[in-house]
């Protein structure tokens, strides 16, 4: 759980001590009570790990199945509203925003949440979904949704999710900077928009030449 507090005092620039992410923090609060309930669970103890994942949730905002496995120094920045199903694995380092789901498609059995590679950053209102592979070092924009497999070193943004970016080399650090990620819609857009000026700037051009060749005797 100390890997837990220091994600929180390494990622979030508004903690300013042990004490007060261990008395205030809501997602620090939820991940303590999901590895006290995932712990029974792995001792086999009926009910209980339920019972704890569902107090958690209604004093936090945030749902975290007992049956997921998340790795150490986990953070979720505010958190209301993450849903964490029960067949999710998340690697060490993870971040998640609020609002985010890792979920199911309903189309599933047996596994049938994401798998998060280490240091993977999902930003606000994004949704996961299936029995994906999210790979290391992945961003996923805010409210993106991801339905297919992701590679490694790569920024994902959109609806359905795309690769808007990929980096050739591991990138160093966690960065929570989810508001400046690329979006490959905007992205084409803006290329449309360039194309449709450029026509225009070109029938302009040919209009002025007609009217020109019409004013000569």
């Amino acid at each position: 759980m100390f890997e837990d507090i220091k994600a929180a005092l390494d990622r979030d620039p508004a903690a300013t001590s042990v004490l007060e992410v261990a008395l205030t923090y809501p997602g620090f609060h939820a991940i303590t009570a999901y590895r006290v309930a995932h712990r029974l669970l792995l001792w086999n103890v009926p009910f209980l790990p339920r019972l704890i994942s569902q107090a958690a949730r209604m004093i936090t905002g945030i749902e975290i199945h007992p049956g997921a496995n998340i790795g150490k120094g986990f953070f979720i920045d505010h958190g209301m509203g993450v849903v964490i199903g029960e067949t999710s694995i998340i690697g060490d380092n993870g971040t998640l925003f609020q609002g985010v789901s890792l979920g199911g498609t309903g189309k599933e059995r047996g596994k049938r949440h994401p798998t998060l590679g280490r240091n993977v950053v999902v930003g606000a209102g994004a949704k996961v979904l299936g029995n994906i592979e999210i790979g290391e070092n992945v961003h996923i924009g805010a409210t993106a949704v991801v339905l297919n497999p992701v590679p490694s070193n790569t920024t994902v943004g959109g609806v359905p999710g795309r690769i808007a970016r990929r980096a050739g080399k591991k990138i160093p650090g966690i960065s929570l900077d989810h508001t400046n990620l690329p979006d490959p819609l905007a992205d084409r857009l803006s290329n449309l928009q360039s194309e449709i000026d450029d026509i225009e700037a070109a029938l302009k051009k040919q209009k002025d030449s007609l009217a020109e060749d019409r004013e000569q005797p």
